[in-house]
């Protein structure tokens, strides 16, 4: 017993463990009539036969309390099957044979508190004969004992209320695109209640099933236009073939299946998986495996969950709590978001980090950077802001993106290739020559003169080699402002890397909109900058990296590099979210700023 609850604790406060439609029946007779414990002991139970999604009853057979010694049949159920099974109805402690003015009736206390989204269960008994006294052998394999000619006692309706967060996740799952498909054992009225009752069907919807009965056609002939909300019996699910089944699934958006087994539960997700879908099924018994087991993600239900279940699911959800599955999906969408933009980032680099070697080797020019410089750069001066992506916090529209098609939206696509290398690169590839050829220029060798002056440039012995104003350069001094302008090439990068790390903050949102509330990533922008500086005007550098002090302006050099990336992907990113493309169905059309650079 929890702490705090003691044996005078009303009932209804006392935690129970098992199925929640018995705590629920549990309690009721406990506040309402007399001592459970009492009852079961009076009328101690002989045999049983537990409730399964195909009977859709419970029934155990107790004996009487009375000196008869004689045995009473009890049965629990759907209320539509418990009738099945009886013949007369209790009133005022007196049983009338059933007539047509008590199925009226029922029907009508039925309806009016399914229509509530409420759970309704009947009950009946029957007083075996004497012949069925103290000791008889009950085989509830082979039916040796009367199951028919019942006394239908009422009905019990209690509610299960879904919880506050539900609602807002069944909207998110419908803004993020993904369809909720709601399948459950209860009646078609009740599962319609609760579906509206927490977003699954909206409100105001005209239903399939009121179209179909007003035209005179089968439920699965009605189109998506005229009804996209559709609620589906078992039974008529058990007669729809796989044809019929897709379309249901495929033109309505608003789906409910009741009164379902778990087999045709088992139906439907293959019916989605034909589709192409991605399913996630929810489940926490026995008869769910099949289903999880088949489904792309099985949910187990972490405390009402069978052990079978557990084994068969993918994952388990902890609280028992809808709203955490759709937590889930928008962490796993904010990993995946924030592992493309550490790789957009890490590779944006290789570009200004290779063109030097080409065009070292094409036009013939001295080398603008080195592999010590390139080193440091991979290994020093990008690590943290990479790393720094990892904690970047969602973006406002993360929720309200479709899915992304697993076989053609990898984590690595075209896209993001021709952002990084052939966009974003190229101008920090263009920086780093401005750079160069600026310091170069600073020193007698305007851009023209640098072509093809490689192997000169590189001779040891050539010691008089005229620059553009005819001065002349020993070997020694043309290292020195080789090496300068390695070095400055290497913190043109750096600070052209500032705003690639700033625009990779963001996929489509504006880098205003998501602000700078990354600490870790101010961090690496700090770190990065500081160890650039570091590396350049530490004392002896210049013998262990060869790398020199460069002057303030030479940094400046890279600023409007930095400032035309950000307003680029500034403006690209405009373009997307004022033309974001349209998707109707199973098909898509979208800008072209999209299509071609959305990574």
């Amino acid at each position: 017993m929890p702490l705090g609850l003691t044996i005078q604790t009303p009932s209804w406060q006392r935690a129970t463990t098992g199925d929640a439609s018995e705590s629920a029946l549990l309690k009721f007779i406990e506040q309402s009539y007399s001592s459970v414990a009492e009852m079961r002991e009076k009328n101690p139970k002989v045999a049983e036969i537990p409730f399964n999604s195909t009977n859709k009853y419970q029934m155990s057979i107790h004996l009487r309390e009375d000196s008869s010694q004689t045995h009473v049949l009890m049965m629990k159920g759907a209320p539509e099957r418990i009738l099945e099974f009886c013949s007369t109805f209790l009133l005022n402690g007196q049983e009338y044979p059933m007539n047509d003015e008590m199925k009226e009736a029922f029907q009508k206390a039925y309806l009016e508190l399914g229509g509530l989204g409420e759970r309704v269960l009947g009950f009946c008994f029957l007083n075996l004969p004497s012949s069925f006294s103290k000791g008889f052998p009950f085989n509830t394999d082979e039916i040796n004992f009367p199951m028919d000619n019942l006394c239908f006692v009422g009905l019990i309706s209690m509610i299960d209320p879904p919880r506050a967060a539900v609602t807002d996740a069944v909207r998110k799952c419908r803004s993020a695109g993904i369809k909720v498909i709601m399948v459950t054992g209860d009646h078609p009225i009740t599962a319609k209640a609760i579906a509206k009752s927490v977003g699954i069907i909206s409100e105001g919807t005209e239903m399939a099933e009121e179209v179909a009965a007003r035209l005179k056609i089968p439920i699965s002939k009605v189109d998506a236009s005229a009804a996209k909300a559709i609620v589906v019996h078992g039974t008529e699910l058990k007669d729809l073939q796989s044809k019929q089944l897709d379309q249901i699934l495929q033109n309505h958006t608003e789906i409910v299946f009741a009164r379902t087994s778990p087999q045709q539960k088992l139906i439907i997700v293959e019916g989605c998986q034909r589709l192409g879908a991605i399913v996630a099924v929810t489940g926490d018994g026995v008869n769910d495996s099949p289903a999880l087991k088949k489904a792309d993600i099985g949910i187990a239900m972490g405390i009402s969950g069978s052990d079978v279940s557990k084994q068969a699911a993918d994952m388990i959800l902890l609280d028992d709590n809808f709203a955490s599955i759709v937590t889930g999906v928008e962490e796993g969408r904010l990993i995946f978001d924030n592992l493309k933009k550490s790789i957009m980032y890490t590779l944006t680099s290789n570009i200004p980090e290779i063109t030097p070697f080409l065009m070292f080797i094409i036009l013939g020019i001295p080398l603008p950077l080195g592999t010590i410089t390139i080193l440091c750069i991979d290994l020093g001066t990008d690590m943290v802001p990479a790393i720094s992506l990892a904690y970047e916090s969602a973006e406002s529209d993360i929720m309200k993106r479709l899915p992304r098609n697993p076989k053609t939206d990898n984590l690595v696509n075209h896209r993001l290739i021709g952002m990084a290398y052939g966009q974003i690169g190229m101008i920090q590839a263009l920086a780093g020559f401005f750079t160069y050829f600026v310091i170069l220029a600073e020193n007698g060798f305007r851009p023209v003169d640098l072509l093809g002056i490689r192997l000169h440039w590189e001779d040891k012995y050539l010691n008089d080699l005229e620059d553009s104003y005819g001065q002349q350069w020993t070997y020694e001094q043309r290292k020195v402002v080789e090496f300068t302008c390695q070095t400055a090439f290497f913190v043109t990068i750096v600070v052209v890397q500032w705003a690639d790390l700033i625009i990779s903050k963001t996929r489509r949102s504006s880098a205003f909109q998501q602000g700078m509330r990354n600490k870790v990533l101010i961090f690496g922008i700090l770190e990065e900058t500081l160890l650039a500086a570091f590396l350049s005007y530490t004392p002896g550098m210049d013998v262990a990296l060869r790398m020199y002090p460069l002057k303030i302006t030479w940094w400046l050099c890279a600023i409007p590099y930095s400032i035309l990336i950000f307003i680029y992907d500034e403006i690209r990113k405009l373009l997307i979210r004022q033309h974001p493309g349209v998707h109707t169905g199973l098909f898509s059309s979208t800008g072209w700023v999209e299509r071609e650079t959305y990574y």
